[in-house]
Parts: structure tokens; C-alpha cells; sequence
């Protein structure tokens, strides 16, 4: 009997050994961020392009869809000046690695980058920066601002949607429901499935914030380096393309109470902002009901220079108001003055007024990342008459309270 209990305990422990010795192994550091060494072993063979340089050799004018049965959307061309603002070139799936990297610079939980981020590198010591569409909910949670990454493109696609350059697939748009939507359909950037994008990425090193760069700048030295009002030629297009994404951080400046309404300025007021008709309301972003547009609020400074403070009307702080505004309108936003950061843009989707030259009221934009309490940065910065003892804090529009 004492044989056979030995037995069983020697089978006993053979077995928990064995069963031991299948456990998976812990994921470690290495195995999900890589080193210098490996980017350099992944990329042999091919090339890792700089990002201006990527849209150079890759994003033509036209795309590969100009001349399709079904071409792109019919807001697309000007052909006038030959300019088309919606694009989709194809990346070859064989042949050499086609690779970018960058650092990325924007956070999506606080809405204003939802299925997408900006990456950017630095070259020479000036920023580039490249917008990415990808699938990919709370995609944060992975890929955390600050993360350089890098990308097999090939099977991807480069394209522009509104004349902002971004990686990703070919979409093909049939929404006969649509706003406008015999203008709309046909082909236009897409998102990039989120398989297919983990698949292609890979996490250089640990998220690391400190080393994106950003350009502090008053708004009179912004318009130094770019045009505040494009023209309608392929040479000021390229500028705006290759300035699209960049990360700025605007000083001295404020909310002074005023919107565009469809190229008319007017002052914000105290409608509900979630409401048919509260598209003038002295929040960030009131509801567009649905259309889904970038809403955007003027940003001065001490003068008369201006740019455009863009937000989604799904941000979570959509319906905050603005620095200084409140439920009795917006007397105080003046007061208020400090910095905003964010991604900057020049969003244009009708060739209509392009091929016209009518580009009035189309201006630059910042995009924050968030506002203090919501999302990974603040990004709006502001205290009453200068004093840093009195921040603006943020308050949400609250119906009840009228």
C-alpha cells in the first residue's frame, strides 16, 4: 500500500510540474516596446521616411481614385486650380517596408480626437506631424500621448479628407440620407481597421510627454510663418498641408464671445446649446444636431489677430462654457487671458468656394486635447485680469440654472 501511495504522489507532482511548465509566460517590457536595435532589425528592409518626406513620395494630387467608375465625392475638385481636397493614394503591399514613425501628440478621451490621433517628428529641429484615422475606441488606453510608434504602411493608404493630410484605407461613402448627400458620395479617406493598425504598429520605448515639442507663439508670430488666409494655388495648399497637425501653444490670448456662422461673425448667447437654434450658444461646442461639423470659437489677442478654437459637439466638455462666459452671456470672456495648446488645422471640404477663391472665413484652428479636469493635458490655461490666484475653473451649462 505505501508503494502505491508513492507512486500516486510521484505522478501527482510530475503532473503539477508539467502543468506548471505550460503556464504563458508574463508579457515583459521588451515584449511590448521596442528598442532602437529591434526598429533598426524590423526596418531592413526597407525605409523609414520623415513624414514630410512620406507625403512627398507617396500622396500625389489626384490619388488613384480620380479616374475610378465611381470617383471620389463631388466636393472634391477644384479644377480650376487642379486641386483636389479629398485624395486617396494606395501603398503597395509588396516589394520594400514603407515606414514612418513619431510621437504621439493628441489623447482621445476627451473627444476631440475620436478614432484618430497626430504623430510627430522631429527633423532638424522643426516639427512634422502626420494625422492617423484609425478604428479604434478609447484608443488612449494603448497607445498614450507621449508614445513614439512605428508603422509598416504598406497595404495602407495616404490621403487628404477637407485638404488635411492622414494615413489610411480607401473609403468608399454611398449615404444617399446624407446631409447634402449628393456631394458626398464616393471615395474618401477611411479608418484604418484597429487589427490592422496594432498589427502594423509597434511601441518604440515607454510613453514619455516631456519630449513632444511644442511651437509658443503669439498669434501676430503665427501669422509670421504661415499665411492666415491661404490662396487657392498648389504652392500655398502644400504649405497648409505640411503646417496641418502641428503642435502650438498660443499665447496672450482669449475668448472674445463671438462664433462663425457659416462666414458671418456674431456673438454667442445663452440658448441651450443642445437645442435646434443653440448653435450660437457660449459653450465650446453646442450641438449641430447630429450633422456632426467642427464647431469653433474665436480666439484674440491684445489686437485684431484671430484664430479658431475647433471642437467636437461629442467632446465631453462640449457644453462647458467659455472661459469668462456664463448663463448671463459672455461680458467677462475678455477678462480672461492665458494660453490654449492643441493640434493645428486648416479644414476646407467644399472646392466650391476654393475654385471661387472665396476663402473668407475659412481660418486656422486649435484643437485642444482637453480642459483642466477632463483629458490626459490641460490645455486652456486662463486667469481673470492676469491674476494666478484666480484661474478660470471650468462650469457646464446647466439647463435648470437659468
Amino acid at each position: 500500500m505505501k508503494t502505491s501511495k508513492y507512486i500516486l504522489y510521484s505522478v501527482l507532482c510530475t503532473f503539477v510540474l508539467f502543468l506548471a511548465s505550460c503556464e504563458p509566460r508574463g508579457l515583459q517590457q521588451e515584449d511590448v516596446f521596442i528598442s532602437e536595435d529591434k526598429v533598426a532589425e524590423l526596418t531592413a528592409d526597407g525605409q523609414v521616411y520623415n513624414l514630410n518626406d512620406f507625403l512627398d513620395q507617396f500622396m500625389t494630387e489626384e490619388g488613384s481614385f480620380h479616374s475610378d467608375t465611381c470617383p471620389y465625392r463631388d466636393r472634391s475638385y477644384d479644377a480650376t486650380h487642379g486641386i483636389y481636397l479629398y485624395s486617396v493614394d494606395t501603398l503597395p503591399v509588396n516589394g520594400p517596408g514603407i515606414y514612418i514613425r513619431g510621437r504621439i501628440t493628441t489623447d482621445d478621451y476627451a473627444g476631440n480626437f475620436y478614432k484618430s490621433m497626430v504623430i510627430q517628428q522631429i527633423v532638424g529641429g522643426q516639427q512634422q506631424n502626420l494625422r492617423i484615422s484609425v478604428d479604434l475606441g478609447s484608443s488612449a488606453g494603448m497607445y498614450q500621448i507621449g508614445q513614439e510608434i512605428l508603422i509598416r504602411c504598406n497595404g495602407l493608404a495616404v490621403g487628404r479628407y477637407a485638404n488635411q493630410p492622414q494615413l489610411c484605407v480607401p473609403s468608399y461613402n454611398n449615404n444617399i440620407y446624407a446631409m447634402n448627400a449628393s456631394q458626398k458620395v464616393g471615395w474618401c479617406p477611411g479608418r484604418i481597421q484597429g487589427s490592422v493598425f496594432r498589427g502594423a504598429t509597434r511601441m518604440i520605448g515607454t510613453p514619455d510627454i516631456s519630449k513632444l515639442q511644442y511651437d509658443e507663439l503669439t498669434l501676430t508670430e503665427l501669422y509670421t510663418q504661415i499665411k492666415k488666409q491661404p490662396t487657392a494655388n498648389a504652392t500655398d495648399m502644400d504649405a497648409v498641408r505640411k503646417m496641418d497637425g502641428r503642435l502650438v501653444r498660443l499665447k496672450d490670448v482669449h475668448f472674445n464671445g463671438k462664433y462663425d456662422d457659416n462666414g458671418t461673425l456674431k456673438n454667442c448667447d445663452t440658448t441651450n446649446p443642445d437645442t435646434i437654434g443653440g448653435g450660437g450658444a457660449n459653450v465650446f461646442a453646442p450641438s449641430t444636431q447630429n450633422i456632426g461639423y467642427p464647431q469653433s470659437r474665436l480666439l484674440q489677442d491684445q489686437g485684431s489677430s484671430t484664430i479658431m478654437c475647433s471642437n467636437s459637439e461629442y467632446a465631453k466638455f462640449a457644453y462647458f462654457y467659455l472661459p469668462g462666459a456664463d448663463k448671463t452671456g459672455i461680458a467677462q470672456c475678455s477678462n480672461f487671458e492665458g494660453t490654449v495648446t492643441g493640434i493645428l488645422g486648416w479644414y476646407l471640404d467644399k472646392a466650391e468656394t476654393l475654385k471661387k477663391n472665396e476663402l473668407t472665413g475659412y481660418e486656422w484652428s486649435v484643437t485642444p486635447r482637453g480642459i483642466p479636469g477632463i483629458g490626459a493635458v490641460n490645455d486652456i490655461v486662463m486667469y481673470y485680469q492676469g491674476d494666478e490666484s484666480a484661474p478660470w475653473v471650468p462650469k457646464e451649462y446647466d439647463p435648470k440654472d437659468r
